[in-house]
């Protein structure tokens, strides 16, 4: 063979590709880690499940990979294209043992994500929560640089972020309000759920929108191979799940239904509650067929409610979204996904008295249509690009009476806009030590008519006025925002991570509680109000132990925040169509370290997470252009989780939480006016609320287990040592001496045990 022919055989490359799918179900695997023994790399599944890698012609053995799956090896002769679809069996392990397939997992070293968590459905189960009923965002707070919103309320808070400043997405479309029972929920019913991943830095170029982080959620797809049905039965709440084949290995479905009744518990208490309506229900569904070998199309959708009220008084409040998907694969290298999206969020809240009947709404309602392409260059580059449309639709606010009700309609005009996005990004893997992951993202907004803009001056009163027609050009944005991340291995346990991002926010959540509120109400970026931006910079140190039993990190990170929007003091915010005229514009700054110490495998599992971090606002018209804390600035934040398998049917968990008292705003004293006492405050956020801490218990037995029926009961006491946190402080005047104002603390919850039992047929 003449040296020109061995030049060109030796660039022949050809292409492996296919799915990773549970063999158990059919669904399909994301981020399964693909390793070629031979190339000491390789790549991963997609959000579907698909691969793609090229390499040069000749023998290779291939590892297929995933956490609680047992590793599938591949041996190949690559002289030719090949599609390779694999099934991959749940690991089996027996009481005592270690179990590890083929070469460990090592992939939180190797890879350029940092400032990401990844969550178990199977570890979620485990954990103790409030009522016995799991929650992805209640165990997402468990993690460094993730804040509760606190005892009681809703949302949370990710390396100083604000609540709204987190994306939320559940297959691929956003969850505005993702609480139930004014936090005491989240929407997410874990049943339904294959994949959940938050991302607090590195955010990938696909993403954008918010400030602070995204929250991408994954519903199942079904099982693709025979029909089940799970569910449970708690004290306040139950669910109940079917699933299986429209045509075996071809489409399945799935259908997801909870409800709590603590409405229907207090009526048998007390005849008096018997008219309160007080409980949440949610649906997720979802269904996926194969139409040949290159596409596949998804439908899928959530709905869910919560209603709260009396005869006289009635407060409901929900999420709709629906996402339909195709994907398609153009060749064994571009994998293409088209999706039609929908969101909408809404409340109610209803008054029915003598004289003054009337009801209060508002909203947001979201189209979106987004294109991805995947592009798997070659074994080393892996391209993504892709561009979003979404037209919002913003309802702040209407009032309408009724009857002989004396009070006047609102309407507040609705508002509108088309947030747009373009992007470009490669992860690249260069020698054997370095991984690269960069891109931009150039996001546009446009406010559009029909509608009234008004121009204010300092003082809040209106200079000028202007009326625009249908889908007329009001205000437009254009800012290009660039990601980066790397990591450097030093060696097979431990590596260097650093990352760069740029975010900007187009929409904004006016909220004048201290915490999520079903009343909130979504604005756009305007002339009056920017969008707003932060740079986040961020290194870290990535170390495991003992053939990757253990895993550590640490995390140093600084956000920069500009054009962030406050309230000036004593600001109307609920009805008001001049609401733009009482906000207040400034800049903030968030830094801190993240420790994470985790343990993944063996009998006895868990991890420790500390956080040390700085939160500070300045905005010229607030604290006399002083910096101030924010709200959520918490100085430690620690969380201990351990679990324990004592046997094959009985394990223990345990949770230990302690943060620093939230920044609130309390009087600093008092005058007299009258005869009327009037706290007197001076600066934002200058005080404390105490410390918390709680412990949580939790206990899960296991029934008889057969091919055709599982069962388990799960046992959790919730603040196990009856630690009376705060949940608000109020002032009142002393009893004995009317003149000095004492500070009163409310407390939820003492110790609440739960029990609940879960099935599977």
């Amino acid at each position: 063979m003449t040296l020109l022919a061995q030049l060109l055989l030796a660039q022949d490359k050809f292409t492996i590709s296919g799915h990773v799918k549970d063999a158990s179900s059919g669904e399909g695997l994301i981020g399964a880690t693909i390793y070629i023994e031979e190339m000491k790399g390789g790549g991963a599944t997609n959000d579907y499940g698909f691969y793609s890698l090229t390499m040069p012609k000749g023998k290779y053995h291939i590892r297929y990979s995933y956490i609680g799956f047992e590793s599938t090896v591949l041996t190949i002769d690559l002289n030719k294209n090949q599609v390779h679809d694999i099934e991959m069996k749940i690991l089996e392990s027996t009481l005592g043992e270690v179990v590890i397939k083929g070469q460990a997992d090592n992939e939180n070293i190797r890879s350029a994500e940092m400032g990401v968590v990844k969550m178990d459905i199977k570890e979620i189960e485990k954990i103790p929560v409030l009522f016995g009923e799991q929650d992805i965002i209640k165990t997402l707070t468990l993690m460094p640089g993730v804040s509760s919103g606190g005892e009681g309320k809703g949302g949370f808070y990710v390396r100083g972020g604000n609540t709204d400043q987190n994306l939320i997405l559940l297959d691929e479309a956003p969850v505005y309000n993702a609480n139930h029972l004014m936090g005491f929920f989240s929407v997410f019913n874990s049943d339904a759920l294959k994949d959940i991943k938050l991302y607090k830095a590195g955010i990938p170029a696909q993403f954008g929108g918010r400030l602070s982080s995204v929250l991408d959620v994954h519903m199942k797809d079904g099982n693709s191979k025979k029909y089940t049905v799970s569910g449970g039965l708690g004290l306040i709440s139950s669910r109940l799940t079917i699933e299986g084949p429209i045509v075996k290995d071809q489409g399945s479905f799935i259908i997801s239904g909870r409800r709590t009744y603590a409405d229907i518990l207090l009526g048998m208490v007390d005849k008096d509650f018997s008219d309160v309506d007080l409980f949440f229900y949610d649906l997720n569904a979802k269904a996926n067929y194969r139409i040949g070998e290159k596409d596949k199309v998804f439908i899928s959708g959530y709905f869910g409610r919560d209603k709260l009220g009396t005869e006289n008084f009635g407060f409901n409040w929900g999420n709709t979204t629906g996402t339909l998907r195709w994907n398609h694969i153009f060749n064994n290298r571009l994998f293409s996904n088209t999706s039609f999206i929908y969101s909408s969020y809404d409340y109610e809240i209803n008054v029915n008295r003598s004289n003054s009947d009337f009801r209060i709404t508002s909203g947001i309602e979201d189209y979106h249509f987004k294109q991805d392409f995947t592009l798997f260059a070659s074994t080393n580059n892996n391209i993504k690009f892709g561009f979003d449309v979404i037209y919002h639709i913003f309802k702040p606010g209407e009032l309408k009476s009724f009857g002989d009700t004396e009070l006047n309609n609102i309407i507040i005009d609705k508002k509108h806009a088309f947030e747009s996005g373009l992007y470009l990004s490669n992860e690249q893997k260069i020698g054997s030590r370095i991984m690269l992951e960069y891109g931009i993202r150039l996001s546009m907004f446009n406010e559009v008519g029909p509608g009234t803009i008004n121009q204010y001056d300092v003082n809040g009163n209106i200079i000028d006025e202007k009326e625009y027609s249908d889908l007329e050009l009001i205000q437009s944005y254009l800012i290009p925002e660039p990601r980066f991340s790397m990591s450097y291995v030093l060696n097979e346990q431990s590596s260097l991570k650093a990352s760069y991002q740029r975010n900007a926010q187009y929409i904004h959540l006016l909220s004048a509680a201290t915490s999520d509120n079903p009343t909130d109400v979504w604005m756009p970026s305007s002339s009056v109000i920017k969008p707003e931006k932060a740079n986040q910079y961020s290194v870290g140190y990535f170390r495991n132990f003992m053939d990757n039993m253990f895993e550590s990190s640490i995390e140093v990170y600084y956000k920069d925040m500009y054009d962030l929007v406050d309230y000036q003091d004593g600001a109307d915010v609920l009805l008001n169509e001049h609401v733009e005229a009482e906000l207040v514009f400034g800049n903030g700054r968030s830094y801190g370290i993240e420790l994470l110490f985790k343990k993944r495998i063996g009998k006895f599992t868990g991890w420790v997470g500390y956080t040390l971090s700085k939160t500070e606002h300045k905005f010229d018209a607030i604290n006399n252009g002083a910096w101030f804390s924010a709200r959520q600035d918490r100085t430690d934040d620690i969380s201990i989780v351990g679990m324990y398998d004592i046997s094959n049917k009985l394990s223990v968990s345990a949770t230990w939480i302690y943060y620093t008292g939230d920044a609130v705003t309390m009087p600093s004293g008092q005058y007299t006016i009258d005869g009327n006492v009037i706290p007197y405050y001076t600066e934002r956020n200058g005080y404390r609320m105490p410390n918390y801490h709680r412990l949580d218990l939790g206990l899960t037995l296991k029934g008889k287990q057969t091919k055709k029926f599982q069962s388990s009961w799960n046992f959790s006491i919730y603040n196990a040592y009856a630690r009376e946190n705060a949940y608000s402080i109020s002032f009142q005047e002393s009893e004995t001496n009317p003149e000095v104002m004492e500070a009163v603390q409310f407390s939820l919850f003492s110790i609440v045990p739960s029990v609940t039992w879960n099935f599977k047929f």
